[in-house]
């Protein structure tokens, strides 16, 4: 009896503006539920290491004379959270150019593209990268759900991918809003995961990234605050 050839299914994991301003309390724009999110955030991209996934960063740099004080170049907050960093990575700056090499995942695990707006397919670089890989699978995780996240599962799902949206890995300011999006995304045609479903169960307890009080908490401490 002939055995049938597994065929290995390509994935890439899109990690979107995994920020210090938007991820950290001492941020400038802070997700609500930063403590969780960075523990899967972080558990996800330990699980696509392993794993040998590469992944598609996008960072949000805003100019410096931007309004909104949040993530602007130059400052620490628009640096990534340091462990959404792969060690092989190139990174490239947004300009209205798309040039880019077409074997980068070849050569790399992780490609960083800076933009200057929230949706990564108004800028030139990021929407030639995004809609040219041929992957089976987008794995999502990021923040925040109501802006650059919807923006990224809506555009890839446009371009006919097959989309994989980690819930739990993706940042948000109300969760209320954060679940329409999600409902929107999965009409749409994206699978709704949670981090379990791809890293299995975990015993990481905190981040280790934000020294804030929540972070600090045991986990008994945080379901206790979560729930009242």
């Amino acid at each position: 009896m002939i055995r049938p050839i597994k065929l290995r299914r390509k994935r890439i994991l899109v990690d979107v503006d995994t920020q210090i301003d938007l991820l950290v309390a001492s941020g400038a724009n802070c997700i609500k539920n930063h403590r969780r999110v960075l523990m899967n955030i972080r558990r996800i991209v330990a699980w696509a290491r392993v794993k040998d996934i590469k992944s598609v960063s996008t960072v949000l740099c805003r100019p410096q004379n931007n309004a909104s004080h949040c993530c602007i170049a130059g400052t620490a907050g628009q640096k990534k959270v340091s462990y959404t960093l792969r060690r092989n990575r190139v990174g490239f700056e947004s300009c209205n150019s798309t040039d880019l090499a077409r074997d980068l995942l070849n050569n790399y695990e992780q490609i960083i593209l800076s933009k200057r707006v929230d949706d990564p397919f108004e800028e030139p670089r990021a929407e030639r990268l995004l809609t040219e890989l041929r992957a089976d699978e987008f794995i999502i995780i990021g923040a925040p759900a109501e802006g650059a996240v919807t923006t990224t599962v809506l555009g890839l799902l446009q371009r006919g991918k097959r989309v994989v949206a980690v819930t739990d890995a993706i940042g948000c300011y109300d969760r209320k809003n954060a679940d329409v999006e999600f409902r929107k995304w999965q009409a749409k045609g994206a699978i709704l995961v949670e981090t379990k479903d791809l890293a299995g169960a975990t015993h990481l307890k905190t981040a280790g990234i934000c020294n804030c009080k929540i972070c600090n908490m045991t986990e008994k401490e945080y379901q206790t605050q979560v729930s009242a």
